[in-house]
């Protein structure tokens, strides 16, 4: 199997799944939580018989002169319970809310209770993004550090772009299978979200850092100076490649495990890992190795 030939199938493939993403990342975007643009998220586990059309007509009945709830919205959980997203609510707004919710259901517990402003929100926000910038911008001087002795005058920030492009691969297309989920699933972004995108950009990272090294491992044996780059970049693939399945697979057992087992306010937070981890391990043989083939030959 050659893993550069089967890359001129899946470059291409990868490249419509990230413009993809990129236009539902656009529109229709993503659902924010209440950490990214304020507001109240209630939890209501409801008695027997009544259902998500009987909580909802409850909520259209709340009359407060103070209180809107015309952009409220109602999604049902694994557990049976409802969650309640609304404006921002005081304290007691939410007390008035969960008394009239009560009063006309019957038996309601209210499992949770958050509410955030949206200057909070906004700064989460910001954060968020700035996070994944520095962190995008740390990996590649940490590769063009590690690699600044690379031999056959290979530029070590080469290994550090191409690094960074595989892993804005992995976080793009997870992000779009994120987006469709957001408007499909109760999934909304929450803070462990970017957590995990954090995450997968450092298992990403690590992947593709371990071929690389044994690219530079094996430009520098003076056996292998016969054969082209392209073929060294293969035979490295080829070495590295039970220690990238092992790796991967062995996260992946770690992660279903927590998935079908784990509480379920991490579940959302494990299925990202999953598929990152996924993406990660394919990318560091389809995407990161190959581009750095084409560049070369570009020389």
């Amino acid at each position: 199997m050659s893993f550069l030939r089967l890359a001129r199938i899946f470059l291409p493939v990868s490249l419509l799944l990230m413009a993809a993403s990129v236009v539902m990342l656009i529109t229709p975007g993503l659902r924010l939580g209440i950490e990214f643009t304020g507001g109240t998220l209630m939890e209501f586990s409801l008695p027997e018989g009544k259902d998500r059309d009987a909580l909802i007509a409850a909520l259209d009945s709340f009359e407060n002169e103070n209180v809107s709830l015309e952009s409220a919205t109602v999604s049902k959980t694994k557990t049976d319970s409802y969650f309640v997203r609304t404006e921002s609510l005081t304290n007691e707004e939410h007390l008035a809310l969960a008394a009239h919710v009560q009063k006309t259901l019957g038996e309601v517990k209210e499992l949770q209770f958050t509410t955030i402003g949206p200057t909070v929100g906004a700064s989460l926000k910001n954060r968020a993004l700035y996070a994944l910038i520095i962190a995008a911008i740390a990996i590649i001087l940490y590769v063009a550090v590690a690699f600044r002795k690379v031999p056959r005058k290979l530029s070590p920030i080469r290994f550090g772009v191409i690094a960074v492009v595989a892993l804005l691969h992995d976080i793009v297309i997870t992000v779009g299978i994120f987006t469709v989920l957001s408007h499909v699933t109760t999934f909304q972004v929450d803070t462990l979200f970017v957590t995990a995108l954090l995450s997968i950009m450092g298992y990403s990272v690590n992947d593709t850092i371990v071929i690389f090294d044994r690219i530079r491992d094996n430009l520098g044996l003076g056996e292998e100076r016969h054969l082209s780059f392209a073929d060294l970049a293969e035979k490295s693939l080829k070495q590295t490649m039970t220690r990238t399945l092992n790796t991967g697979l062995g996260a992946l057992i770690m992660l279903f495990a927590l998935f079908f087992l784990g509480s379920e306010s991490i579940r959302w937070f494990i299925l990202t890992l999953i598929f990152g981890t996924v993406i990660g391990t394919y990318s560091s043989f389809f995407i990161a190795t190959p581009l750095l083939v084409y560049w070369k030959k570009k020389d």
